[in-house]
């Protein structure tokens, strides 16, 4: 039976009285990301099972409107983990997926029946990512489930010059993200995540208690799990400090422009944005 006031106090630093975890999603709330994987591999039938588990993901009007390139070739993966530069661990998972937002697809289906394609716009982008990630986060629940480890890669996009290449992405098809995979060498601490007071909003929107809110989170953040040296974002722009907790370095990053010519990148691949 599931100790819901432990896990929940394990995932947000406090308790939540009165709510109880069913047993059957208690898995979700235990949930840990795995940055370091064993050497052994994952069969195909078993990745097969999981990608159809993803396949069977909420879509956009049912128009699927993603796909996934899988990689197993340790020199390919070891090349992205070496543009990205900060995460060697990446070339230790046995497989790495990229999911993909896909218009291409769309694009052929009205060519096929002699049909214009006449929904290139931001919310055709807007529907892409978001069906591509709610197959990846199915995905990521499922191999969960089996006690595989998995690892979102936003940095993917960080080079997206080069990998789209790589992958041989044609017009119309870009990269949300990479996503290890593999098996757990062990498992990570959960990490802390804002209570849900600052997440969830009843009827309206209402962030007026925001900053005491964050006040109480980093300073139990920080007892639990204080950002490492290694982990401090621009520290060419912000000079490090010690006790800098979680809101600064949201804020250190987010005062930096990071990935500028996204826009100009899908502009290029065919998406109008308009």
């Amino acid at each position: 039976m599931t100790d819901s006031q432990a896990l929940l106090q394990a995932r947000f630093g406090i308790g939540l009285p009165g709510v109880e975890v069913p047993d059957a999603i208690s898995a979700l709330i235990d949930r840990r990301v795995t940055r370091r994987y064993t050497d052994q591999d994952v069969p195909d039938p078993l990745l097969d099972a999981l990608l159809a588990a993803a396949q069977s993901a909420p879509a956009k009007s049912d128009l699927q409107q993603y796909s996934v390139i899988v990689l197993r070739d340790r020199a390919r993966i070891k090349r992205i983990a070496d543009w990205i530069g900060t995460m060697d661990w990446i070339a230790t998972a046995p497989v790495f997926l990229v999911w993909c937002g896909d218009m291409r697809r769309g694009q052929r289906l009205c060519a096929l029946h002699d049909m214009p394609h006449a929904n290139n716009n931001l919310d055709t982008f807007l529907n892409t990512a978001v069906d591509c990630t709610l197959a990846m986060g199915q995905f990521m629940a499922a191999a969960d489930a089996i006690g595989l480890g998995t690892c979102p890669i936003s940095y993917v996009r960080s080079h997206i010059e080069r990998v789209s290449p790589l992958l041989g992405l044609p017009d119309g098809v870009y990269p949300v993200a990479g996503l290890t995979v593999g098996w757990p060498v062990f498992r990570r601490p959960v990490s802390m995540r804002l209570p849900p007071r600052v997440v969830v909003h009843r009827e309206h929107y209402d962030d007026s208690a925001l900053a005491d809110a964050i006040t109480d989170y980093d300073e139990r953040r920080r007892a639990r799990e204080p950002v490492a040296p290694g982990s401090l974002k621009n520290t060419d722009v912000y000079p490090p400090r010690e006790g800098v907790g979680w809101s600064e370095n949201v804020a250190r990053q987010l005062s930096v422009p990071e990935r500028f010519g996204f826009a100009a990148y899908l502009k290029t691949k065919g998406f109008d944005l308009a």
